[in-house]
This record gives C-alpha cells, structure tokens and sequence, in this order.
C-alpha cells in the first residue's frame, strides 16, 4: 500500500467511527484540506513507489533477493556493505536510477568516477538479477535490486529492518561528471559536504545517520592515508587522530609503500556487526576516513551532538537510519514509463 493510500485509509477510518461529528462545516474542510494536502505531498515525493509494486509480478522478490545476498554474506563480510554503497552512490547522481552500474560501450561510466573507485558489488548485483530474470523476466529494475538488497544486508549484519518501496526503473545514460561532482570523497570537510547532501533534499541528520553505514565494511589506504603523514600539505598526521589509532594505520598503511589493495576496517570494534560502535569510535577519535571523524572534530558543528545522541541510543540512530535510508531510495527516481527494465544492469537493452 502507497503512503497515499494509508493517508486516505486513516481519514474513512475516522469517517467510519463517525468522530467528526462535532467538528463545525469549517473544522470539516480544514481537516479534508489537511488530508488532501498530505496526499499530494507525499504522492510527489515518493513518486508513485510502492511496497506492494511486485506483488503480482513477481511476488517472490523479497526471498529471491534475500537467498543470494545470504549465500554471497557467508563467503564475503563485506557484501552488505559494498550494496548499500553503491546505492547511496547511484542515488546521489540523477537520482536512484541504476545509473552507477552500466558499463559499456558508448556509455561515460561512472564506475570510473573518482569517489567509485574501488567500490564492489556489481558481481553481487549481477547474480541477484540473473536470479530475478529466471523467475520474473523484465520485472525487477536493477535500481529496485539496490534498493531491497541494501536493506537485506544490513539487516543480515544485524541492524534494523525495513518496508522498501519499490517501483524504481533503469536510466538509459551514466553520469561521470555528475558521480565527480556530486558524491561525497574520503577526503572532504563537513563543509563541503553539507551541501551535496542538502542539494539532494537531506538534513544534518540524514548526512550523520547515513554516514553510520560505515560501521560494517573495508576501505583502502588510498582513502585515508593523506591523514597518516602529510595531511593537508603540513608534514604531519591529522591532529585528530588518536595516537594509537594512528600507530596502527601507519603499520598497515606505511609510508611509500605498495598499498593499493591494502584493505583495513571501517570500525575498529565490530568490523563487520552493523551497531553503533562507529559513533563511539567518532568520540574516541578513531574515525578512519577524514569525512566520518569531521562529523565529531568540526568544532561547533551541530553534527556532533547527533554522534553523541547516537552513541548513547543504537534505537535511535537505527530509527534515523530508516528514514534516511527511505529517503535517500526517493530521491528523484524514474518511474511510470521513464526509462526501462533492464535485463542486464550493466548495459540497457
């Protein structure tokens, strides 16, 4: 059921009961006019998704997707994390559109964009679509597959569950300047990210509680080494490093050495548990990229009372990271008869 449904659910339920009997001619149309309102509201923001999309065609979707994401969890810690990855990554470019995963000729692909680099999954996705097209041939968008397989990982390493609406179709088209433009680096400063996330219609706290995925997953040296010896061109380590934290990314990540394919854990405490460990490494200073400890070490950022809040409750950042998440999946998809299925997400039809 839509969000509209449930709006119009709510007011002839209320009708039902009759418990608009004692408000006035005015009060009535005040409160249809609220109702009405909300209707379009939320009609527009989320763009015609819906949970129950798939029911008739292809109503085993959930369980399909679910089945590979376990098999590729037992044999790869990081499979949540490298989805919910590249779904952020995709919708943070001409919206949640599957974008981020074609790869062919003719198409400027923006795997190849500066914050993609390295970024995995795309094997993942494949198996899940080639499941899909044996069951529900030219159903499932690739975009809906990041959708439902990001929350099925974190759900798989122990975080919170919730209803992924669907409805999502594929782009015909990459963006590599876009991804360049517009995802968020390793290397940036909360004030550089700040917009890029409220260019997209987020908030403070979407920017703090998205950043939480961090609390499962790998990252290379290449990502936060620039923090290890020479950060900002001083000659020195980041100044808000822990002293032993850096002791041991120094070890891992030496200077001068071979380090491309040199992986290390995103949180240090429960590597790949998704809990709130990450925001208590924050306060401890042991935040491994520079973007994740700028959420706590940028003096009078209101972001650090949302680590803190964090810190103290895993209900509460779960509770944020839902919504978050809900609301990074409706950034400006492509719905209706835009775009198409793909068969293939790597390339369209």
């Amino acid at each position: 059921m839509t969000i509209q449904k449930y709006i119009v659910a709510i007011f002839l339920s209320i009708l039902e009961k009759k418990k608009l009997k004692k408000l006035s001619i005015m009060s009535f149309f005040r409160f249809v006019g609220a109702i009405l309102f909300l209707v379009a509201i939320f009609g527009a923001s989320n763009a015609h998704l819906s949970a129950t999309f798939y029911d008739c065609t292809c109503p085993n979707v959930t369980s399909i997707v679910r089945g590979v994401m376990e098999q590729r969890q037992r044999t790869d810690a990081r499979a949540g994390a490298k989805i919910i990855r590249l779904h952020f990554h995709d919708c943070f470019v001409n919206g949640c559109d599957g974008s981020i995963l074609l790869d062919t000729d003719g198409i400027q692909t923006e795997k190849d964009a500066i914050p993609n680099v390295g970024a995995g999954g795309f094997d993942i996705v494949d198996d899940i679509k080639t499941a899909l097209e044996n069951v529900c041939p030219g159903v499932v968008s690739c975009a809906d597959i990041l959708a439902l397989a990001s929350e099925i990982g974190v759900a798989l390493a122990g975080g919170p569950c919730w209803q992924v609406l669907f409805g999502r179709r594929d782009s015909l088209t990459a963006n590599r300047s876009g991804a360049n433009s517009d995802i968020p680096s390793p290397f940036e400063t909360l004030a550089v990210m700040t917009p890029q996330f409220t260019n997209k219609g987020m908030d403070l706290t979407d920017l703090v509680a998205l950043s939480g995925a961090h609390t499962f997953g790998r990252a290379r040296c290449g990502t936060f080494e620039q923090r290890l010896f020479n950060f900002s061109g001083s000659g020195n380590p980041d100044p808000t490093v822990d002293a032993t934290f850096l002791q041991t990314l120094q070890g891992i990540c030496p200077q001068g050495g071979n380090n491309g394919n040199t992986f290390t854990n995103l949180d240090i405490s429960t590597p790949n548990d998704f809990d709130n460990d990450y925001f208590t490494n924050l306060q401890n200073n042991q935040g491994l990229l520079q973007t994740d400890q700028e959420l706590f070490s940028t003096s009078g950022s209101a972001t650090i009372a949302i680590v803190n809040r964090y810190a103290g409750s895993q209900s509460q950042f779960f509770d944020d990271f839902i919504c978050s998440m809900i609301k990074l999946g409706n950034i400006s998809p492509l719905t209706g008869t835009n775009g198409e299925i793909r068969k293939d997400c790597k390339r369209v039809n």
